[in-house]
């Protein structure tokens, strides 16, 4: 099965294109887990297969590193519409992507005939508690308390497709990330896990994230959590409406814009090609 190594900021994926290739979804799950594998395979935060769509352009289906399904992924989406362009499988700018999420569509940002950078249209934020989901009465969650064993945290809950859990600290530095970010990912308070940000402000137009992605733990970038993390910014009053959020593997231009929208841009990338044995 031939395959593309893809990352955007260092949220990597092996992408497989299933208009050519073959996958049994059954076995798909069980697949990614090991592809995934850095030890015994590939090497990659997730399995992002392109498939035919009645909806829209192409249909994106991303199974995590551990074999969970994800509704969606913005790092990921940037680089299937990089993807699809540069291998002549669509030539238009704007491309509609069916998710588990929705319709999403990532406009290609051209300079001199070459991909610059991805503009996604990620559509509107969703606050309340059910459709998050979160445990609790209804509502939205801003600033609300969470205990997680003896610690407490001030959590801001925000759906962008999947889940999202923001926490501001002080130094998102010193953040005890790979022990605190699976116990909030599991929490009870979430009956579909969810994704933990920790986010650092730095002034109202930047803010440092750390983040811990469901099934896939820690990774060097997450876009839908990054659209998250300027939403909780503006809800509780830290930052403007357009924050450059800077991840590890670098930053994304986040807008929450009058339409209510959330605009994500930033990097794809192409690493390599190769074929796994299945």
């Amino acid at each position: 099965m031939r395959f593309t190594k893809v990352h955007g900021l260092g949220n990597d994926f092996i992408l497989v294109n299933c208009f050519e290739e073959k996958i049994d979804m059954g076995r798909a799950p069980d697949l990614a887990v090991k592809m995934c594998s850095r030890c015994f395979g590939v090497g990659a935060d997730g399995l992002v297969l392109l498939m035919p769509s009645e909806q829209g352009d192409v249909r994106m289906r991303i199974i995590n590193s551990d074999g969970s399904e994800a509704e969606m992924c913005g790092n990921a989406i940037r680089c299937v519409a990089k993807y699809m362009y540069e291998h002549d499988m669509i030539k238009k700018e704007k491309i509609r992507v069916e998710t588990l999420a929705g319709i999403i569509i990532p406009e290609l940002i051209l300079e001199n005939g070459r991909i610059k950078s991805v503009r996604v249209d990620m559509g509107q934020p969703r606050f309340e508690r059910s459709e998050i989901p979160m445990a609790g009465a209804p509502g939205r969650v801003v600033g609300e308390p969470l205990a997680v064993g003896d610690l407490n945290f001030k959590v801001t809950a925000v759906s962008m497709g999947n889940p999202h859990c923001v926490i501001f600290v002080p130094d998102a530095e010193s953040v005890a990330l790979r022990e605190i970010g699976p116990r909030i990912e599991k929490h009870n308070a979430f009956p579909r896990k969810t994704n933990v940000e920790f986010v650092q402000v730095l002034n109202p137009g930047e803010v440092i994230m750390k983040v811990w992605e469901r099934g896939a733990g820690e990774t060097m970038a997450c876009g839908t959590g990054a659209c998250a993390t300027a939403v909780a910014c503006a809800l509780n009053g830290l930052t403007g409406r357009k924050v450059t959020v800077r991840l590890k593997g670098g930053d994304l231009l986040i807008e929450w814009a009058e339409d209510d929208h959330v605009y994500m841009t930033g990097p794809a990338a192409e690493v390599f090609t190769g074929e796994y044995p299945v």
